[in-house]
């Protein structure tokens, strides 16, 4: 198998592994960043969304092959402790129920908040529409997300 070089939470890393493999099975299995989650296995729930480039992607569709040049950023890369101002909303808010979605979530809540700092109700609902949640925690998770846009500001 061929070895690939990931920049992973701003490590450098290797791996041995196919070339077509998901990046979420890199993530999880060879890398041990669990935090990461498999949900559909075809890129419509969320669950296993990660920043490539800042940009917030479903890892479950990246193949592996492709990345070699990319900044990879999964969920324990955010904060080392927990302290992101995402982070920190999610718990004043109590979003999370039994917790699956929630790396994706706030995956897809801190690339959004990068790009718009400031946004609206609206802006809020459609940036997070792409990350189901199977509790229905969604006026929670936009609460959240409206005081982390506040915290970051």
């Amino acid at each position: 198998m061929p070895i690939y070089n990931l920049t992973v939470n701003g490590k450098s890393m290797q791996v041995d592994a196919e070339p077509d493999t998901p990046l979420l099975w890199v993530l999880r299995d060879e890398l041990d960043l669990v935090g990461t989650k498999f949900g559909c296995g075809i890129g419509q729930c969320g669950a296993c969304t990660v920043h490539i480039d800042g940009a917030a992607t479903r890892s479950c569709l990246l193949q592996v092959s492709s990345l070699e040049s990319a900044k990879i950023t999964t969920i324990e890369g955010i904060s080392d402790d927990g302290t992101h101002p995402v982070q920190i909303a999610w718990k004043e808010h109590d979003v999370p129920q039994c917790g699956y979605c929630q790396a994706g979530q706030i995956m897809t809540a801190t690339s959004f908040l990068k790009n718009n700092p400031t946004p609206s109700e609206s802006e809020i609902r459609d940036a997070m529409s792409g990350n189901l949640c199977r509790c229905a925690s969604y006026n929670r998770i936009e609460q959240a997300v409206a005081t982390a846009a506040k915290k970051l500001s």
